[in-house]
């Protein structure tokens, strides 16, 4: 094991996060998101905050993570995600992120980096956190930092089965997506890039995969309101792959939270996810 350590608690920022009414519905369209309520640009939809992250992340984390641990790494991989909103967000309003290292743990030949990202209005108030986990494949360094919630899901946990969902990934997908998120990462379009990163193929974003499953909840369980989505969060147990249905189950849990999993082909892309709605969609509904 490295001798290094990160730093948790150490923080970059802020970054600038660009919306917009065009840039929703591009990420709509990106995401075979027909919602009506995105139609006039206004409503941003949650995992979109995600999506506009990532400029921010990836200064951050060759910021963060120190060089003797980041150079070695022969990619990166998104392991994990959990985004908290506190309120609905629109697309005029002016946000920014900070960012710091949460946690870190060594995980056999690799390091799941976890960073945390704060969103903060014009006001300075937090409107969303974020809790990206990376894993830096072929590197490691000592652990750090807090232990991440636990949303493990089990089929004896007293959970119904109350909503299945499917959503074609089409070819240009992951283009479109990129456009949007500006993830241009060589993975998702070559195959060279894919194998390095240790698959055989391009494979889609993590973060598109997310976007589609709380697509599926926002239709099914949400009432077609994606402002009553509180809480999101998911594993990613393996790429989903262009040209494929992404197939999005959805369980209700005895205290209330849903419960997904998603799988693409052969494979289960999408673990231990959570779905946490509020009552209603206004911007004082609490969100814990």
């Amino acid at each position: 094991m490295s001798s290094t350590t990160l730093a948790a608690g150490d923080r970059v920022g802020p970054f600038d996060l660009p919306l917009g009414s065009d840039r929703v519905r591009q990420f709509a369209e990106a995401t075979h998101d027909t919602c009506h309520e995105l139609g006039d640009g206004l409503v941003v939809p949650p995992s979109m905050i995600a999506t506009q992250v990532y400029r921010a992340q990836l200064a951050a984390i060759t910021t963060l993570v120190p060089d003797d641990v980041f150079a070695p790494a022969r990619s990166g991989v998104h392991g994990q995600h959990d985004l908290l909103l506190h309120r609905p967000i629109s697309s005029t309003e002016e946000l920014r992120t900070f960012v710091d290292t949460h946690s870190a743990r060594p995980s056999r030949d690799n390091l799941r980096v976890t960073l945390h990202h704060s969103v903060l209005d014009e006001r300075d108030t937090l409107v969303a956190e974020q809790w990206w986990t990376t894993v830096l494949l072929g590197t490691t360094a000592g652990p750090t930092g807090p232990d991440l919630p636990d949303y493990s899901f089990a089929a004896d946990d007293d959970a119904t089965a109350v909503a299945e969902d499917v959503v074609r990934i089409d070819e240009d997908m992951a283009r479109r997506y990129a456009r949007v998120s500006g993830d241009f990462s060589d993975h998702h379009f070559t195959v060279e890039g894919a194998r390095r990163s240790g698959f055989a193929a391009p494979i889609l974003h993590g973060l598109c995969t997310m976007a589609l499953c709380v697509g599926a909840a926002t239709r099914t369980v949400a009432g077609g309101d994606p402002r009553r989505v509180g809480r999101v969060a998911v594993r990613f147990a393996a790429p989903a792959l262009l040209g494929h249905d992404l197939r999005v189950r959805i369980f209700e849990r005895p205290h209330g939270d849903f419960a997904l999993e998603a799988d693409c082909g052969e494979h289960v892309v999408i673990t231990n996810g959570l779905v946490r709605l509020v009552p209603g969609s206004g911007s004082g509904s609490g969100r814990t």
